[in-house]
């Protein structure tokens, strides 16, 4: 195309428009100079990247500029005793956070002199919840007896849809007249949130004719998606899966420089009470920042950052130390789709061989094992007095 930028200038041709009438490459690269004249903004980093971009600008990002980088560091090994992830990983974390990676690095090593993380996958299911206008209250509950009822002519429909996803159960919650049906798919090793979304715009159309319900959106929130909410900690939503290991006293004086009646009460009186004083609805010391860096680095969507930090961390006392474990009632990875594909986070999903097909419970385990590293590191750093030391010593005063 001849003079692309003065066709963008004289509004002859439109920003978003330019893949349609060149290579990618070169699109990225003329929008991005546009938008540096326009803003008198030099974006020579922003343009410098090596990931193959033209899956990325079909599927991943809209009038697309350049690439911004995030450190990639990596924790380990560390041990995963699941059902799913057998073996030892190298965590690869995205962040900008100095001492994060020290810190859960010091996990991994704890949880590798006590023989590994135990870890399990309780439940497995993607919500959408489309929300409903009854005429009146009696309305809604015929309406939702009929819902219970007609399970298979609902579950046919959402499913014809899709050739992965399955329709496994129907939950009806009402406030006045609006209606929420909250439907949970099994979605195979998507993240499946677009899955459970098209299939339940499906479905609601079969209750809309069936009842005389009037549909007013495709989500009515109580699904909930990337809001904090207590029914996706009650719930689940995605992966709910717990990760503990049993730490020796001895292992806890010599490697976590902590004693395990101090692990205890901190976890205690932080994670429980200063969690439920404050309302919270996480009960964990940093769940979010394992989840957000370990999602960074692997394409994940990092919006569920959000559901991922509903993280329930526990310390009990046992015969001869202590075991801590942590529980993440909504924790939303896939290794098919989004962002998984794209070259610089795929690479660090085949580090876990969690690439692809068959790998998305895997890759949950090993988060969940990951999140469990995270937290007995800072627990331990805080019960010995050592959280401000390390920020300190790692560049982070």
């Amino acid at each position: 195309m001849e003079n692309p930028l003065e066709k963008l200038r004289n509004g002859e041709l439109k920003l978003y428009a330019l893949e349609k009438y060149m290579k990618a490459d070169e699109a990225v690269g003329v929008r991005r100079q546009y938008i540096e004249e326009e803003t008198g903004t030099s974006l020579e980093s922003v343009g410098s990247y090596s990931i193959p971009i033209e899956r990325v600008v079909v599927r991943n990002i809209e009038n697309m500029i350049g690439c911004v980088q995030i450190p990639v560091g990596t924790a380990g090994p560390l041990p995963v005793n699941g059902e799913y992830a057998n073996g030892t990983f190298w965590i690869p974390l995205a962040t900008t956070e100095g001492a994060l990676v020290a810190s859960i690095n010091r996990g991994c090593s704890a949880i590798a002199k006590a023989g590994g993380a135990d870890v399990r996958i309780f439940q497995d299911f993607m919500t959408r919840a489309p929300v409903f206008a009854a005429k009146s209250i009696p309305h809604a509950a015929d309406s939702i007896r009929w819902i219970e009822e007609h399970f298979s002519e609902i579950k046919e429909a959402a499913e014809k849809t899709t050739s992965h996803g399955k329709l496994k159960k129907i939950s009806t919650y009402t406030a006045g007249t609006s209606v929420y049906v909250r439907m949970a798919y099994e979605t195979g090793d998507a993240m499946g949130m677009n899955m459970a979304t098209l299939a339940s715009e499906a479905a609601a159309k079969v209750i809309e004719e069936a009842t005389g319900l009037r549909l007013i959106a495709a989500s009515g929130n109580m699904c909930c998606d990337k809001k904090p909410a207590a029914i996706n900690a009650v719930e689940g939503r995605g992966k709910t899966v717990s990760a503990g290991v049993f730490l020796s006293d001895e292992l806890i004086r010599t490697v976590l420089k902590t004693e395990a009646s101090l692990l205890i009460e901190v976890n205690t009186r932080k994670n429980l009470v200063g969690s439920a004083r404050a309302g919270a609805l996480g009960f964990n010391a940093h769940a979010a920042n394992v989840v957000a860096a370990l999602f960074l680095a692997c394409g994940q969507d990092a919006a569920h950052v959000v559901e991922g930090s509903n993280c329930i961390t526990t310390a009990e006392a046992a015969d001869g130390g202590v075991y801590v474990s942590v529980t993440l009632p909504s924790l939303q990875v896939g290794t098919v789709g989004g962002g998984t594909s794209i070259a610089c986070q795929n690479e660090c999903l085949k580090l876990l061989d969690c690439a692809g097909d068959g790998k998305a419970k895997k890759f949950a385990e090993i988060a969940a094992c990951a999140v469990l590293a995270g937290e007995l590191s800072l627990l331990s750093a805080l019960a010995a007095g050592q959280l401000g030391k390390a920020h300190k010593e790692l560049g982070r005063g």
